[in-house]
């Protein structure tokens, strides 16, 4: 039976987490949220062509990108990975020069929203193919492994529905047999898109699946940045010390439609998603934090304005670029000056 991390409901487990951590878990739970809006809201106006959503996972991210150790360890992310990957250095700005397409963007303006790089940060560029990352990730690991690079490992995360690809199982199973410092994060917010879990596998925890590889399975709540982070730490430092992979399950929930081209309430009831929303993390991690006075009402209100500020100067200064060149449409494609129309 994997093991279940969680924190007492309405209440402050540290976990050795000082007071300006848990602040900045809850300043990156609150600019994804503003984030996530802003893309949505963009794509509405017909200023962006497509937006992800990730609200309902700021807990997990936040908690899981604390757990991050900058300049050593490697991220391969998923596409709603927002929190994530500001949680380990990227910025809004960055995150809406992508979403504008334009010619600043790490990946010159070519790459879908969402689809993060920064080499220098130790974060993976990855594919829209589901699971695809993974055996990348699990190739970073190994590398390590291999020149005996101590004090690192990889974090790799996806959804639920990619346990169900071939590549994650083939992924899970290289690292198991190789021992190679990486940590398995799998999201589950129930939907893989718009198929819910119980259609996709007869098992209702994802962490069971860690048995048949011979490495751990855990379990956390997902709506708690502290207790994922807990996880996530307790992973990635075995993986660190040359103890293997861990499988970590963050069990959440997807509060918005898939992406802006999806509509949910085609496989979904409204009373359903405002159930869930009875739970989300955000309003509840405020309160925890008031509570046990890391901070007030009026040092909250600061920081929600400090984070609507930044997105807005973000949004704007992002949207005033331009974008790449027409000419340089053929560059970077291949390797060389080969030209595909001669």
């Amino acid at each position: 039976m994997p093991k279940m991390v969680t924190s007492r409901a309405g209440s402050l487990e540290r976990r050795g987490l000082t007071d300006e951590q848990l602040v900045a878990m809850l300043r990156n739970m609150l600019l994804q949220r503003q984030i996530d809006n802003r893309g949505f809201q963009l794509n509405r106006q017909g200023k962006i062509p497509f937006a992800l959503g990730s609200e309902g996972h700021e807990a997990l991210q936040a908690g899981a990108a604390m757990a991050f150790a900058r300049g050593k360890d490697v991220l391969a992310p998923y596409y709603r990975d927002l929190g994530l990957v500001l949680g380990i250095g990227l910025t809004p700005y960055e995150m809406f020069v992508s979403m504008f397409a334009r010619a600043a963007d790490a990946s010159g303006g070519r790459q879908f929203p969402n689809h993060y790089t920064a080499r220098e940060r130790g974060l993976l560029s990855i594919s829209s193919i589901i699971a695809a990352h993974c055996p990348h990730a699990v190739g970073v690991a190994y590398a390590f492994k291999l020149r005996r690079e101590t004090g690192r490992a990889v974090l790799v995360t996806t959804g639920e529905g990619a346990t169900s690809e071939g590549e994650w199982h083939e992924s899970v199973n290289f690292a198991a047999v190789h021992k190679v410092p990486i940590v398995f994060l799998v999201e589950n917010n129930h939907f893989a898109i718009s198929t819910p879990q119980r259609a996709q596998m007869a098992i209702a925890d994802v962490a069971d699946k860690a048995a048949g590889y011979g490495i751990p399975g855990v379990i956390c709540d997902g709506l708690d940045p502290i207790a994922t982070y807990a996880a996530v730490k307790t992973a990635l430092d075995r993986a660190r010390a040359g103890g293997g992979p861990t499988l970590v399950e963050a069990k959440c929930f997807r509060f918005l439609s898939h992406s802006t081209d999806d509509d949910d309430r085609s496989y979904r009831s409204r009373a359903e998603v405002e159930e869930e929303r009875q739970h989300d993390p955000l309003p509840a991690f405020e309160r925890v934090l008031i509570a046990a006075a890391v901070l007030d009402a009026s040092t909250l209100g600061a920081l929600k304005a400090d984070v609507l500020r930044e997105t807005n100067e973000a949004t704007d200064a992002a949207e005033a670029l331009p974008y790449p060149d027409p000419a340089e449409l053929y560059t970077d494609v291949y390797a060389g000056a080969y030209e595909p129309w001669q």
